[in-house]
């Protein structure tokens, strides 16, 4: 039974996942806490051995959460106060927010219009135009599941001697040229948010790399910068991803496929249901595998929709309704970023449907139907 009050289909649902892998996820837990050692452990290390196989980096550090992994990704690549770190606007805040735990200095570029993903032209001009720091790293956001053009993003990178820091937040299991987002940069973030392609039931991260040195540093810095017990080395901090965590997560590793195809399927439905309602419909970079972590409709009257969907019993949220730059805690502090138009049409105007692999055809045919009915209406 879900809760009084909420919609009839979720806009997301990680109950679901729970209940769809229940016996499997239930033994695993048993077995963490049948087993007494709950923190930094063997299932821990397990996960990380099996994370880092499955996206391809050789190392993988679980950490506290995708914000804490994120922060530590830049510390590790010995990024701080001073330096210049190259995003977007478009993305969850705590994009910005573990840029600026690090001590460095967020520079907001805007987003390609049919992408929503990093514009890498603009990247450019805006590593040209810098002042106030120095250029250090670009943090390219792999958003709803789509994966950021890497190709051209590392090239610019690279003429400029930017680390490239990965955030893999909502691209579990995309590719891009056949290649795991997350294996494109100098190092990637990933979190386990309970929402996620691959989520646990609470808070979880996971830093992955080919250097060595890098991940050295993150290993250190997780725990307080220790290399020997209560002795640290360097500042570090308390962000560890926990036993339960990492036990209940290498089940979901094992189905993590066979649910993003699942969610690819629904995208596709979508997509056949929805061909002539006069909405922008999600795309697909060229050479990619998206993993529709998201799955994002665009129309002017984006909130007549929703608020129609709403009366249909039928969950939607917007992702993200203000962008970072335009946000009472940012507003006035950043450094004033080139004109970001499309970022700041596109807040007005996304929409994300109910989207996560436990979703029937009925329901998704009950969602397209609402849309239909809605564009319907507004034509009479």
């Amino acid at each position: 039974m879900k809760p009084t009050g909420l919609p009839e289909i979720l806009q997301t649902d990680p109950r679901a996942g729970y209940l769809q892998y229940r016996g499997e996820i239930d033994a695993a837990i048993e077995r963490v806490l049948a087993g007494g050692w709950y923190i930094m452990g063997a299932e821990v290390a397990a996960f990380e051995q099996e994370f880092a196989a499955y996206v391809g980096p050789r190392h993988a550090i679980g950490v506290g959460s995708g914000t804490d992994a994120l922060e530590l990704s830049l510390r590790s690549c010995g990024i701080g106060a001073g330096d210049l770190v190259f995003t977007v606007s478009h993305t969850a805040v705590a994009t910005v927010a573990a840029i600026e735990s690090a001590g460095a200095i967020p520079v907001l570029i805007d987003i390609d219009p049919e992408m929503y993903t990093m514009d890498a032209q603009l990247l450019e001009i805006a590593i040209i135009n810098a002042s106030g720091g120095t250029p250090k790293a670009v943090i390219p956001v792999h958003l709803y599941g789509n994966p950021c053009d890497m190709t051209l993003i590392n090239a610019v990178a690279e003429r400029h001697g930017l680390r490239v820091v990965e955030d893999c937040a909502q691209s579990h299991g995309a590719t891009l040229l056949g290649r795991m987002t997350g294996a494109w940069g100098h190092v990637a973030a990933f979190s386990f948010y309970p929402t996620k392609n691959l989520g646990t039931f609470g808070d979880g991260g996971m830093i992955v790399t080919d250097d060595p040195a890098i991940a050295e540093n993150a290993r250190l810095l997780q725990q307080y910068g220790w290399k020997e017990r209560y002795v640290s080395e360097i500042p570090g901090k308390n962000s560890r991803l926990d036993e339960l965590h990492a036990a209940i997560l290498r089940v979901k590793l094992r189905h993590l496929d066979a649910n993003n195809g699942r969610r690819r399927d629904i995208a596709e439905s979508y997509t056949a249901l929805l061909s002539d309602a006069d909405i922008r419909l999600p795309k697909a970079s060229a050479g990619a595998e998206h993993v529709f972590h998201q799955f994002v409709i665009r129309a002017p009257e984006r909130d007549a929709l929703r608020a129609h969907l709403r009366d249909a019993g039928i969950g939607s949220l917007v992702h993200y309704p203000v962008p970072v730059h335009l946000q009472p805690a940012y507003s006035s502090r950043l450094p004033p970023p080139a004109k970001l138009s499309n970022t700041e049409l596109a807040a007005g105007q996304i929409l994300s449907l109910p989207m996560y692999p436990q979703l029937t055809d009925e329901q998704v045919g009950r969602v397209a139907e609402a849309v239909i009915d809605f564009r319907r209406e507004g034509t009479r």
